[in-house]
């Protein structure tokens, strides 16, 4: 049982993210492995118990990995059973890196006592622990920042809007924190006064980031066209299949009108390359980019921009095609392209196969159909789109990197986060939309979505959504561009406050354990 409960409680946790948003069972499995680090005699027995809650907390969170698996040909599906299993295993180790870092500073235990219950400062220690397992998780091995603990807050915009001042991350420690304190209310029912103040005093200072006009509602603002065409992950594959798709995506994109108009269309869709200067065999499949630009111009009026996915190649100097890029591509009512966007945080295994002359004799594949690797593009980049000013682009997983989002040199008015949710089950699509609305709060700018199958939506600056099509429906939105809010706190310092709320939880602490 001292392994099972473990495991039990840290998928009772994964609870507390979409689709089911459990939010108070998830703080409860956490307040009672928390008790059982404290209790534990050893800190090897802190940090396997730590493993141990990591492994049934992953497992059931990244549970839609699995499906990854059904769209494509390489590998048996069944291998994503493993696969969920698997990641579960190594995002492990962060956790565990948390209850050796709680056992080692804050649990009697590590001094001899066996008789202090948890306190005040135990809880503080445990929110700045989990705040650095957290970060590290986010940047280890190219990261993988997938559903910090702030982000069950989503539903709670109140809460969820501390983010503003000090990021996701910091929003996962002190849920922790506070979490932890529900272990002190039986002998101090004070705690649980302070731990509610000090989610709450702090609201209204978030608030007033969000003090914003409504979006304009002239005939001639500026407006979005949203495009979910409800392609399923497979359907282009053929010239035939990618004739079909266009023409959904046509019908959908609407009509010019007195407004300039976005069109948005989701990640990977366009299947014909769009760019000049390849060597010719590379246009025999889908024909000539210029007809493949030509047909998406047509859809656009005079002041019209589409944003449209799709792949860009790199060549060497003997023309042989060395990497390819998962690009957003600015086509105007001429035909030309101005400006692409390359993505720049890859999914290992996704997009790219690490050390694949190991791997790939053995049989293994990236999930992403095609042998030529993706290539990491430069990082955030604002593109200036006249006339809507400039345009910010995270591609797909992208989204889900606190404070790695917004091109430093250039705040954009709003992001453009074109994905491709085809493949992520039941559970990912919710959870990612979940995610880039918490990039939202954060940053403080509007989030816009377009994906082939669901869940394409329009994301206020606050958080809110705008309007949304669901999964599996063929359908557009069609919004003003919506307003952002003056930069937050947290977009100007990114998470330097997340090092300075662990450093004041560790210094509070200590001060009252002095005491």
């Amino acid at each position: 049982m001292r392994f099972l409960i473990p495991i039990l409680l840290g998928a009772t946790a994964a609870t507390g993210f979409a689709p089911l948003e459990l939010v108070p069972l998830m703080i409860v499995a956490i307040a009672l492995w928390l008790r059982i680090v404290h209790d534990v005699p050893t800190l090897k027995r802190a940090m396997l118990t730590g493993w141990l809650f990591g492994v049934g907390h992953f497992t059931v969170n990244n549970n839609w990995i699995q499906h990854a698996f059904d769209y494509q040909d390489k590998m048996p599906p069944v291998l994503g059973y493993g696969a969920a299993v698997g990641l579960a295993l190594y995002l492990a180790v962060y956790p565990m890196i948390t209850a050796g870092l709680v056992w080692r500073l804050a649990s009697p235990r590590s001094r001899g006592d066996t008789g202090t219950p948890p306190g005040v400062a135990f809880a503080l220690v445990a929110g700045a622990a989990w705040i650095a397992g957290e970060w590290l998780r986010s940047t280890m091995f190219t990261g993988y920042a997938w559903d910090p603990l702030g982000v069950a807050w989503v539903p709670v915009q109140p809460v969820a809007w501390l983010s503003t001042l000090i990021g996701t991350y910091a929003l996962s420690g002190l849920t922790v924190a506070a979490a932890a304190l529900l272990l002190t209310v039986p002998r101090k029912p004070l705690a649980l006064v302070l731990a509610s103040l000090a989610v709450v005093a702090p609201m209204p200072l978030a608030a007033i980031s969000y003090r914003t006009p409504p979006a304009r509602q002239s005939p001639t603002a500026p407006r979005l066209r949203v495009v979910q065409p409800n392609i399923d992950q497979q359907i282009h594959i053929t010239r035939d299949d990618w004739r079909a798709a266009s023409a959904r995506l046509a019908a959908l994109s609407g009509r010019p009108g007195p407004a300039p108009r976005l069109v948005l269309w989701p990640e990977g869709i366009v299947q014909p390359y769009l760019e000049d200067g390849y060597p010719y065999e590379w246009y025999l499949k889908f024909g000539s980019p210029w007809v493949a630009r030509r047909g998406i111009a047509r859809l656009l009026g005079a002041n019209d921009r589409a944003l449209v996915g799709g792949t860009a190649l790199m060549f060497d100097a003997q023309g042989e095609i060395t990497e390819a890029g998962n690009s957003v591509f600015v086509v105007t009512p001429q035909a030309r392209l101005a400006g692409r966007y390359d993505k720049a945080h890859l999914v290992p295994y996704g997009e790219y196969l690490p050390m694949r002359p190991i791997l790939e004799p053995l049989g293994l594949s990236r999930l992403v159909a095609g042998d030529i690797d993706f290539a990491d593009g430069p990082g955030p980049r604002s593109i200036d789109i006249a006339p809507f000013g400039s345009i910010g682009f995270q591609v797909c997983y992208e989204i889900i990197f606190s404070g790695q989002v917004v091109d430093p040199a250039t705040r954009p008015r709003l992001i453009f986060n074109p994905s491709n949710d085809a493949w992520f089950g039941s559970w990912g699509p919710v959870q990612h939309l979940a995610q880039a609305r918490m990039r939202a709060i954060e940053e403080g700018l509007p989030v816009v979505r377009s994906t082939p199958n669901g869940i394409s939506a329009v994301i206020g600056a606050d958080g809110a959504i705008i309007a949304s099509v669901p999964r599996f429906v063929a359908g557009a939105i069609d919004v003003p561009v919506p307003p952002a809010h003056a930069p937050t706190p947290f977009s100007r310092i990114g998470n330097w406050a997340a090092l300075g709320v662990a450093l004041l939880l560790l210094a509070a602490a200590r001060i009252l354990r002095r005491r």
